[in-house]
């Protein structure tokens, strides 16, 4: 019964974790608009990024952590693995200032953590 219990956090951590994701990369489109329109788009953008990052860090940690104890499936930690490569290069890209990739990928990467939201 108590590795029931465990299960059941990990698996609620990691739904925390994927919807912090994905709320901090839809913050990240509102923030690329506010970019193009204000003086303090670049700022916020900047910092969501950060921010953005280390949910994704986050999810990692979640899906290991999920996946340790239960003995579950690594599906989730490989999902969450490629995830953050995927962040990673974004944010290379927005470095870069490769917009014809780095928003095109940004779309993608919302697309993604929604559908790892809707499987959790």
């Amino acid at each position: 019964m108590a590795t029931q219990a465990t299960a059941q956090r990990s698996f609620s951590f990691l739904r925390i974790a994927i919807m912090l994701q994905t709320l901090t990369i839809f913050l990240q489109a509102v923030s690329a608009g506010l970019l193009l329109t204000s003086s303090y788009g670049e700022t916020l953008h900047s910092v969501g990024a950060r921010v953005m990052y280390g949910a994704s860090m986050l999810y990692v940690l979640a899906a290991v952590l999920a996946w340790k104890p239960g003995g579950g499936s690594p599906r989730p930690v490989r999902h969450a693995a490629g995830f953050l490569v995927l962040a990673s290069v974004q944010v290379g890209l927005g470095i870069a200032h490769v917009p014809s990739v780095h928003l095109p990928l940004g779309v993608l990467m919302f697309g993604l953590s929604v559908l790892a939201l809707a499987r959790r």
